[in-house]
């Protein structure tokens, strides 16, 4: 099999694989946020609930870029979209809020939960993005296909 065939195979295993694990979460943190949440975030005092509040949409707006970002990849793939125009600043990945550690410790655990797995997913996704981008420097192509590796675990 031709080593472009086979790299677009992974993308698109990669991509799927990402798109479920964001969807998951996205689920995950409505129903936590929206819901079940909402005792342990009226159990909090005032300054308190506004950062739960903050970080939910912090947690939402991460969720919502790599969401975006997947379902471009999924164009790509499809042939809908070309490489080059994904490349425009306009469909790279949006940048992800900051969550302040002080605010997220006082958090209910679940909550800290999502926040930092929606922190992880974001950054994982950055890395594809730069690198789809160009903006990484490629050590030589066996550190590039371990990295590759690394990112599908």
């Amino acid at each position: 099999m031709p080593d472009a065939a086979r790299d677009s195979r992974l993308h698109r295993r990669l991509v799927d694989s990402l798109h479920v694990e964001a969807m998951l979460l996205a689920d995950e943190a409505r129903a936590y946020f929206d819901e079940s949440g909402r005792a342990e975030r009226e159990a909090l005092d005032p300054l308190d609930r506004v950062g739960f509040s903050c970080e939910s949409l912090k947690v939402t707006t991460r969720l919502m870029h790599v969401i975006a970002w997947l379902l471009t990849q999924r164009a790509i793939d499809a042939g809908e979209l070309r490489l080059r125009d994904a490349l425009h600043p306009s469909r790279r990945l949006g940048e992800a809020p900051v969550s302040e550690a002080a605010t997220v410790e006082v958090l209910p655990w679940r909550a800290r939960g999502l926040i930092e797995t929606s922190a992880d997913l974001h950054r994982r996704v950055a890395r594809l993005d730069a690198a789809q981008a160009g903006d990484t420097p490629s050590d030589s192509p066996v550190r590039e296909l371990q990295e590759r590796l690394a990112l599908s675990f």
